[in-house]
């Protein structure tokens, strides 16, 4: 017995050691090439629109194109429009589940909220009635909005604070909310008013179902930048702590809970594709901004609003995958 655990114990060395490695052998000209490279290839691509059911969302610049890398060290590789601000839209459902998981343990979002895929559409209502009144999973609108409500608050303002102040302890900075968006997004979420109203039904929120649609739609109106995405996905890749501010903003249990739901819903009825071609746990958002993550090593983010059918940036998708395949970052190919 002691024999064996002794060879899986050096088996497990050999493998966390030869990831280290890999990573340590990169030199910043290599990573900035690569970079450059990726942002050369992919700035004149026209596939995909803006989208278009949020009016502010609609009239974004499309040609922004923003690519950032930040290692477990703090050091940041970028190039191009890296400090162009958009909505974060979707990926703030990464650290307001987070939040929750900090406040509540990783078994309260498993049973409460529920970390499966829907097998349907990000908004959908019937999944909600399939799965027995379960958002089933914090990254579709249902779960995100289950996730605010959740947060520990004595009311909407409470909430607000310690969401926002969340998110910007992850981004190493004050980030600030785009009215503009948050005010063409609040008066037009009749749908998600109707979900967190069926959740309600079921038992499922933590306050008020209106409050928490409303707090969630203000969440999604954060102004960021692909430097600030880069930081935040390196604060979940560094194990939880920022490697920019050196501030541990989660326990490092939680952090590959969220990547785990970050691989099976993070780029929406897509998320499957993202994961075979990269390995890289992800987040997308409507504003056009993806965040990916090598676990211990990178957090990587690009900016670019045009979409694809399934609602994630096309030039963040092919600029990700091209970085993680030519440096060789994805994690099961170690």
């Amino acid at each position: 017995m002691l024999n064996k655990s002794f060879k899986l114990l050096i088996g497990l060395l050999i493998v966390f050691s030869f990831s280290s490695l890999l990573a340590a052998d990169l030199t910043k000209e290599q990573i900035n090439q690569v970079l450059q490279e990726a942002y050369t290839k992919y700035k004149g691509d026209v596939g995909g629109k803006n989208a278009d059911y949020i009016k502010a969302l609609d009239i974004v610049d499309p040609d922004i194109f923003g690519i950032t890398m930040v290692d477990k060290n703090g050091n940041v590789y970028e190039i191009g429009n890296t400090k162009q601000l958009v909505s974060i839209q979707s990926i703030s459902k990464v650290f307001t589940a987070a939040l929750v998981m900090s406040e509540k343990g990783s078994k309260f979002v498993q049973e409460k909220i529920g970390v499966n895929a829907t097998g349907a559409a990000f908004n959908s209502i019937i999944a909600i009635e399939q799965h027995g009144g379960s958002a089933s999973n914090p990254f579709v609108n249902a779960g995100a909005i289950q996730s605010t409500s959740w947060v520990s608050a004595k009311d909407s303002q409470e909430r607000w604070r310690k969401i926002s102040a969340n998110m910007s302890a992850y981004a190493g900075r004050n980030l600030k909310l785009n009215k503009d968006v948050y005010d063409s997004e609040v008066n037009d979420n009749k749908r998600n008013q109707a979900i967190s109203k069926l959740l309600d039904a079921y038992g499922r929120m933590g306050s008020d179902p209106l409050e928490a649609t409303t707090v969630y739609t203000k969440q999604c109106s954060m102004n960021v930048s692909s430097h600030d995405l880069a930081v935040m996905a390196s604060t979940i890749a560094n194990h939880g702590v920022n490697p920019v501010t050196k501030s541990r903003v989660i326990a490092a249990k939680y952090t590959p809970k969220i990547m785990a739901i970050m691989a099976t819903a993070g780029l929406y009825d897509n998320a499957g594709d993202w994961l075979y071609d990269t390995g890289a746990p992800a987040k997308s958002g409507v504003g056009g901004g993806i965040i990916a993550i090598v676990p211990g090593e990178f957090g990587i983010a690009v900016v670019s609003p045009p979409l694809d059918t399934y609602g994630n940036s096309v030039r963040a998708q092919l600029a990700i995958k091209y970085i993680i395949n030519k440096l060789h970052l994805n994690p099961y190919a170690q």
